[in-house]
Parts: structure tokens; sequence; C-alpha cells
């Protein structure tokens, strides 16, 4: 295309964001129309992509950061020939592909789903790391990020590592329209302002004018052309570009145009211009799936003590010798979730984020994108400050592992900072995940070679402590179920618990056993979806239930239980110890103890228990 029909593809871009929304009665027309001229450029002259088959190992990869410019999307769609003009006028409408913010749910060429902003750029890093490190087919991955978003923090996690990784497959574009929802942004249009920071993570810097359509072009052709460093293109644009009555003005963010048939009309009318994209060249994938049957976990004695922790990366690293689509990733404390016996075995698999938990699970995104299967690990406390990435990797429908060490006050003395006490709530109020929370080695093993052939979003807990080894080798510890350690016709109680709890319980039913209590113990290691069959069968038979877990008391094990429960049938008695009060520095016993989750305040509890039961 030359200059002339360049600019006309950049004025349909505008008009159809401005139909879509005008529509819909609602969206972002006003921060689709600053960036139309970028996307007319990309989208005809430099994006390499096959429509018909978003999953081509060659095709270049686009991720809308600005999540809330999906009408400009979407209109690309359409010129592109991917949509009709039909289904672009059903934007937002209930059912319909086009939704407000867009998913890899609903539309095949979508990579990610962004909306939260601050997120398509650490994505992005993700799916570049893929093709350069192990894909190595040369695509490129392009990021449209607005100017506003340039204030999250996770977007300088982002560039500090493509820099450092040298991901010159990378190009961020930033549309620099200056207005942000309420106002004018931090910069305003100092493009210099944003170039000095990303010169300083070591990208390669282009400042333009956006609607400079020739030098748009060129800025993109300088960045395919850059090697060893990562590009962005700091675009100075106009927000509402080309409609008076609203181009650079505030107050009109995520509204709907006043006048659309006069804005259409100012923009020149309704176009049906069609563009042939390039293809994408021949590729092929490099990794392969390996059978599940050809793992061979490690394999660890009754009686033998072995933190869960261990058991995760030696399972981990057997996993990887199996399956050439595994891949790990850490965030700067390898050497204490062992995510580095993995690392050492295969470290053109692993991936090093360094303190940055956000991008270590934008990475995560990025990897599963392109077909891996990542597990990423950190303290279970510092995963809470990447909570709006797994939520949005939910959204996306990703399949990624998550794993958090150090778990609980049984860490001991490091004190409260450092003890995930909130991570089991966090996991299991995400959409369609899966919480796993093993009590031993060969426990940990199977369930982490399961994790992988699970869909969504997976968590496992592990511990730092060693404890004993309950089962042997060839148990089995489906998903969605459990285990019943201590059972009998005479039950008058049953103790639920998972992880370092287990261990306490038994030690408490073994206690109650000698003062002629009989106890049932559960090993609730499935916490989600939880063995609802199970908890109801002990519910009948013993009519107590008492649960036990070393987190706090909203969200853990104690409401995984109750949800069991929440059928309409009568709830059985039910009570609950947990971590309530804020722990200090101690030995991990001493932990248990003050915090009341010990064997002997779970026996405690038990014969308060059983005693009401009985008076009642």
């Amino acid at each position: 295309m030359n200059t002339r029909q360049l600019t006309e593809l950049g004025q349909q871009l505008r008009v159809d964001s401005v139909r879509a929304a005008d529509a819909a009665s609602s969206g972002h027309p006003t921060s689709s129309m600053s960036a139309a001229d970028l996307m007319a450029v990309l989208l005809a002259h430099h994006l390499r992509y096959d429509f018909d088959r978003p999953a081509h190992p060659g095709n270049d990869r686009f991720i809308l950061s600005k999540g809330h410019a999906s009408p400009l999307l979407y209109a690309a769609y359409k010129a592109a020939g991917a949509i009709d003009d039909a289904e672009l006028l059903t934007f937002r409408e209930l059912g319909s592909r086009l939704e407000g913010h867009p998913t890899p749910r609903r539309l095949p060429w979508v990579e990610t789903a962004t909306g939260s902003l601050g997120q398509g750029l650490p994505v992005g890093v993700g799916i570049a790391l893929s093709g350069k490190r192990l894909e190595r087919t040369g695509y490129r991955v392009w990021v449209l990020c607005g100017d506003s978003e340039l204030a999250e923090g996770s977007v300088w996690e982002a560039a500090e590592h493509a820099g450092y990784e040298h991901l010159d497959n990378l190009t961020a574009i930033v549309d620099v329209n200056r207005l942000g929802q309420r106002g004018p942004t931090r910069h305003g249009h100092d493009l210099d302002a944003y170039a000095r920071r990303f010169q300083a993570f070591g990208w390669h810097t282009i400042e333009i004018d956006g609607h400079d359509v020739d030098a748009v072009d060129r800025a993109y052709g300088e960045a395919e052309s850059t090697s060893g460093q990562p590009t962005v293109i700091l675009a100075r644009t106009l927000k509402g570009k080309g409609v008076a009555a609203v181009e650079d003005r505030e107050g009109l963010h995520g509204k709907p145009l006043p006048d659309a048939e006069e804005a259409i009309a100012e923009l020149g009318g309704v176009r049906e211009l069609r563009i042939e994209v390039q293809d994408p060249p021949a590729a092929r994938v490099l990794h392969a799936v390996a059978a599940p049957g050809q793992v061979e976990l490690p394999r660890y004695d009754k009686g033998d003590e072995v933190a869960t922790r261990d058991a995760y990366g030696q399972a981990l690293t057997a996993l990887g010798g199996a399956r050439e689509d595994v891949v790990a990733i850490d965030g700067e404390v390898g050497d204490s979730t062992r995510s580095e016996y993995f690392a050492k075995e295969y470290p053109d698999r692993y991936f090093e984020c360094y303190i940055a938990e956000q991008q270590m699970v934008a990475a995560a995104v990025g990897l599963a994108a392109r077909g891996w299967v990542p597990y990423a690990a950190t303290f279970a406390a510092f995963l809470t400050r990447a909570h709006d990435f797994v939520r949005m990797a939910s959204i996306s429908g990703a399949g990624i592992n998550l794993v958090g060490s150090h778990a609980g006050v049984s860490i001991g003395q490091d004190g409260p900072s450092q003890m995930g006490l909130e991570d089991l709530a966090m996991f299991r109020s995400v959409y369609d995940s899966t919480v796993l929370y093993p009590c031993d080695a060969n426990q940990t093993a199977k369930l982490v070679a399961a994790m992988a052939g699970l869909d969504g979003v997976r968590y496992l807990r592990t511990s730092r402590g060693a404890s004993p080894v309950l089962y042997g080798p060839d148990e089995e510890f489906p998903v969605g179920g459990s285990k019943v350690l201590r059972s009998s016709g005479e039950d008058r109680l049953t103790l639920v618990a998972a992880g370092v709890t287990v261990h306490e319980a038994l030690a408490a039913a073994d206690s109650l056993a000698e003062a002629g209590i009989r106890a049932r113990v559960i090993d609730l290691y499935s916490v989600k979806p939880v063995d609802r069959d199970t908890l109801r069968q002990a519910a009948e038979d013993t009519g107590c239930l008492l649960t036990v877990e070393d987190h706090r008391e909203e969200g853990g094990i104690g409401d995984a239980v109750l949800d069991a429960f929440l059928d309409g049938r009568p709830v059985p008695r039910l009570v609950r110890l947990a971590v309530r009060t804020m722990p200090g520095s101690a030995s991990p016993a001493e932990q248990l103890h003050a915090a009341g989750i010990d064997a002997e305040s779970i026996a405690t509890a038990a014969r308060l228990l059983v005693e009401q039961a009985v008076v009642r």
C-alpha cells in the first residue's frame, strides 16, 4: 500500500471503531482512534500472520495490551477478512465473540486476555522468550501499549527482563495519546521521558509522529532490523484523532462518540478496504510431547524424612526428562523452591525471572500460549503480589502450573513476612483452578506429574521442613480425591488435614485412641476440587468434623470442607483450627503450637468437640 492507501486504511479503522462502539452504546472508540494509523501500517506492511491458521508456528504474535481499545482490534480483523461487518456490529453483545476486552477463550487470534493494564508487555516477553530461546522460528512479537499503563510497575519488570535477555524479536508500540481515563497522563506527550526509561533497561528507542504513516512504516522497519535489543516505538498521537468534537479532549474516555453519524462523515464515510496480510514463513514446532507413562518419578521409602519442596524439584526434573514441552521458571529462589534441580539438568528450558513475581507469572502465561507446559515457583507468600496476573491467566484459559513453597507458620524463625498464609484462599477463588497440598514426597511427585495434564491454573503448595513419607511410591492420588489414613466403625469424629497438619492429625489421633476416642483422619491433598463423597460419608459416620490447616481461617481447607455440604443436606458439627494470630519468630514446632494447630491442640479440640457432642 502507498501512503494514501495506508491513510485510508487508518481512517477505515477509525470509522469501524466508532461504528462498533455506537452499536454497543459503550466502549472506547477514542482510544482506538489514536492508534488506528499504527495498526494500519502494521497490518498492511509488517505483520506476518495466517488468520486461517492461528496456530501456525511462523506467525508473528500481536498483543493489544491496551485491551480497552478492542474496537480497533476488531476493525483490523474485519479489514483482514477474519470477521465480517455484521459480526463487527455485535460488539459487546451477549454471546458475541467480540467482548469489551479481547480474550483467547473467544477468539483464536488473541494471544492473551488484556484489560487489566500493564500485562500485555510482560506476557509478550514470555512469548518472545519462547520464540528466541526455544522455538527459534523467527517470528516477531508486537505489543501495542497505551501510555497510561506505563505507570504500572509490571511494565518495567518486563522492560528490564526483555533488555537483559536481548529480546530483539520483541517490539513495543506505545500509543502516547496524552490522555488517561480521568485526565492527562503523568508525562503527557513527553516522548523523551519514556525513552529515557526504556533506554535505561537496554531498549532501542524510536520516537515518531504516530499519525505519519510513512514515519510509522520506517519505524517498524528499523525495529525489524535492530539486533541484540528489544525496540520500543514511542508514537505521539491524539486521542479521538480525526473528529474535532472529541480530538485531544478530556472527559470522553470509555464513551461512544456523541454523534457517530456526524463523526463518520467527518472521517470520510464507511469504507470496505480489504488487505492481504503477509503470510508467515515456513516453520516447524521444535518441541515434542512424551506419553505420561514414560515418566520415571523419584521413589521414596516409607518413614524417610523428605521435604515436599525437595520432592517437587526432583519430580519436576524427572518430568522434564520425559516431556520436552515442560519448562521451569523461578523468582530467584530456586535453591529454596528446588527448581534449581531442573535448571541444572535442562538449562535451555529454565527461565530465571529474578525477584519479579508478576513477570514470572506473565512469562508462564506467554510460554503456555506457545504450547509449553510451564512450572513457575517461588515462596507461597510472594505469589500474592502476582494475583492479578493469576486472575488474568484464568480469563485467558492459560494452562500454567504455579508452585508455592515455604507455606504456613511451619517455616519457623523467618517470621510472618515469609509465611504463605493466604495462598489457598487466593487460588481457590480463581475460576476453574486446581489447588493441591501434598503431605509427603511420593504424593508430591505424583501430583507434580498429574498437574501437567490438567487445564487452567494449577497450584501446588509445598513445605520447607522434612516430614515422614507416609505413602508407598506406587500409591495413586487422583486429583479430586483424598486419603483416609485412620478409620474404624467406632470413630466419633473426623480430623481433616492437608500438608504439614496431616502428620499432626495422625499424632493427635494416636493420642485420642489412648484415651478411648477413635478419630478418623482424612488427608485432603486435593483442596480444589474437594472430595465431597468422602467428606459426606465421614460426616454421616462420625457426625463431627474438625479441620486443621497451616493457613488463615478464611478461604482455606475449612471452607473447602464446608463447600461439600452446601447442597441443602444437613451440615455436620464443624470446628476449624487455623492460624488466627500474627506469628513471630520461633521454631517450627513452637509455631504450630502457638497457632493451635499441632497434635496437642488438635487432640484438645477433639476432646472438647466429642464431649459437647455427647452432652447435646
